[in-house]
């Protein structure tokens, strides 16, 4: 087993590190200010258009999307690598396209969807979103009530969905709805690419979210959708689905990665400058253990999360894999970046440090695609045969 990441792959890596040094931490002051004066999460128009342009000119884009409509094909591995480099920096921003969304696209296109939605989605002139959480239903899919039913070539939509990541911006939004009652999570969810502007699809309110991001909400009344954009086989968008969560776990972890090495980074620089009661902190019990247990910790959920990732990059079944990673992962940054918090003291409670928006955002993917607590229960039910 190898530990170390093809030249290719961490050339690539570097690569990213380097645009995230050149690129996005510069901007991180900006973004400090702007969510602590209450503007929201995020660098405005121009300068997304600005970094689109470097990260295109760096061959950034469409890094694990197909060749055939302009991407660069690469395996899970190496994306890890990327996302870790990306989770250092709390500039928000994402390197087209976004790759949960894309994986599904990828397992479920026809040639006519390739055409009119991959590849403009590839070559980043297209933003999508994806509605899966219903209000009452949470990370039950069994429960979801959202329903699409024939009428004549079309699809009529009925039904709400929350907590939508660029409901309002999307060009396109993947929107998953039940088509058979009866056998539901088992053969009875579908998948439907729903266009900015299609009748029937309204954004209901904006909800602020802790770290100046916002979600959305939305109502789907009587929403016509052309048949051709039933996306894969009716009845099969939970297998899909789960692709596209399972890449966004991955991700989330490699993020995870990135943002406690940063916290820990910050930590070993300042713990040698800053005095306390005549000894600097970094001769101080308590803080040496933090360092060591957080440099341990990112050890394991790193090499655990190249591992889940080889794994699937070769074909094999990984369920455990990712509901491990993601809950570890994020608990164990939250841990990290909190302590590192607590060693910066009055600082650290501080809006001027990047640590704010970190535990913001790791608090808030502890509970995004599914909380900690969910997962463990479905690694120790597939591990004790309690399935049903």
């Amino acid at each position: 087993m190898e530990f170390e990441l093809a030249e290719e792959h961490r050339m690539l890596k570097d690569l990213v590190a380097n645009f995230v040094r050149d690129e996005l931490m510069p901007l991180e002051a900006a973004t400090l200010a702007r969510e602590a004066d209450g503007k929201g999460l995020g660098i405005g128009p121009d300068e997304h258009a600005r970094l689109d342009k470097v990260a295109h000119e760096l061959g950034l884009f469409g890094l694990d999307a197909p060749e055939d409509v302009g991407g660069s094909d690469l395996p899970m591995t190496a994306m890890v690598g990327v996302e870790e480099e990306i989770g250092r920096c709390v500039t928000p921003y994402t390197l087209p396209p976004d790759s949960p969304n894309l994986r599904m696209l990828m397992q479920t296109v026809d040639e006519r969807q390739r055409a009119a939605y991959l590849a403009p989605y590839v070559a980043g002139k297209t933003v999508s979103a994806i509605g899966i959480s219903e209000p009452g239903a949470g990370s039950d899919p069994a429960g979801m009530t959202t329903r699409a039913v024939r009428d004549g070539d079309d699809w009529v939509i009925n039904g709400r969905k929350i907590w939508i990541s660029r409901a309002a911006d999307a060009d396109f939004t993947i929107l998953m709805a039940v088509t058979d009652q009866e056998k539901r999570a088992r053969g009875g969810i579908s998948a439907f690419l729903v266009d900015k502007g299609t009748k029937g699809f309204n954004v209901l309110r904006r909800i602020p979210m802790i770290g100046g991001a916002y979600t959305y909400e939305i109502a789907l009344e009587d929403c016509r959708v052309e048949g051709w954009k039933l996306l894969g086989t009716e009845g099969q968008g939970f297998a899909p689905m789960q692709t596209r969560l399972g890449t966004r776990r991955i991700q989330m972890a490699a993020w995870s990665v990135g943002m406690a090495q940063r916290a820990l980074d910050m930590v070993i620089e300042y713990a040698p400058q800053r005095k306390t009661f005549g000894l600097p902190l970094s001769e101080r019990q308590a803080v040496q253990f933090w360092v060591a247990e957080a440099a341990t910790k990112i050890h394991a959920t790193r090499l655990m999360t190249y591992d889940c990732a080889w794994k699937l990059d070769q074909g094999r079944d990984v369920r455990n894999e990712i509901s491990m990673i993601k809950w570890y992962a994020t608990e164990m940054a939250y841990e990290t970046v909190d302590r590192a918090m607590q060693a910066f003291g009055a600082m650290g409670m501080t809006k001027e440090l990047p640590l704010s928006l970190m535990q913001a955002k790791l608090r808030t993917m502890r509970i995004y695609d599914g909380p900690t607590e969910v997962h463990k229960w479905v690694v120790a039910r597939n591990l004790l045969g309690t399935r049903r």
